[in-house]
């Protein structure tokens, strides 16, 4: 990852599932951060899992972490950044596994952050302000978002509960934008991450689970997208590919 961040563009960036609290964190990113990148960070109360971040080229104005649950509120999974009138957020959605506990986590996680998605919109509207909210939401909206879609319709990421959640919140009343998918209304993917078994990445056999979406001004002013999927299996530094926006 060091070399992808000496080489990239980007003004901010947002990292999830860290695993690694601030201490750990801070030495594991200390070339980058010498360099002149900022750190924010949300570590994880379970060591080793979770943790999410934004690293920032210019230092934020605020920094807030979590979503106003409790149960979530020392998880790591929600982090976001004031930089003037824009709003970035970092996501981990919990992954969940059907009939499991983390299911069940996954699916209240997601009851209350469609309310806070919803209360951030209408509050950054009110005050002329930009939200973008990009992560590893782990969940395929649509079957243009995962290769083997047939075969996985009843595995946690791509349940019909799943997607309608995510549907409701890209609703045409909605002010949310899947940025990514509206430049690529049609196409296959493009994919983001890819199952380290088997020959997944090979033969493009992934998962767009990692997206932004924006408020309504932001996302108007999308210039391109692209996901930036390594040239071969041995240069991969992650399951996950970076998903790079560009906006004027």
């Amino acid at each position: 990852m060091l070399p992808w961040l000496v080489a990239t563009e980007a003004d901010v960036i947002c990292l999830q599932e860290t695993r690694a609290n601030d201490g750990e964190l801070t030495k594991a990113l200390a070339p980058a951060l010498d360099s002149g990148w900022h750190l924010a960070s949300a570590e994880p109360s379970t060591k080793g899992r979770n943790g999410v971040a934004i690293l920032s080229r210019t230092p934020p104005d605020a920094v807030r972490v979590g979503i106003g649950a409790e149960e979530f509120e020392d998880s790591g999974r929600y982090i976001e950044a004031d930089f003037s009138d824009v709003t970035v957020a970092s996501l981990y959605l919990p992954s969940g596994e059907v009939g499991t506990e983390r299911q069940d986590e996954k699916e209240r996680f997601m009851a209350v952050f469609a309310k806070y998605l919803a209360k951030t919109a209408t509050s950054a509207i009110a005050e002329d302000r930009d939200v973008v909210v990009c992560g590893d939401w782990n969940i395929a909206p649509t079957e243009l978002d995962i290769k083997a879609w047939k075969t996985n319709r009843k595995k946690s990421g791509f349940l019909p509960e799943e997607r309608e959640w995510v549907a409701a919140l890209l609703a045409p009343t909605s002010p949310w934008t899947d940025v990514v998918r509206e430049l690529n209304p049609e196409v296959e993917g493009p994919y983001s991450w890819w199952s380290y078994r088997g020959k997944a990445f090979d033969n493009d056999a992934g998962w767009r689970i990692d997206y932004q979406l924006a408020t309504p001004s932001l996302a108007e002013r999308t210039k391109d997208a692209v996901t930036e999927r390594a040239e071969a299996y041995d240069q991969r530094w992650s399951d996950h590919a970076p998903v790079t926006v560009r906006y004027r």
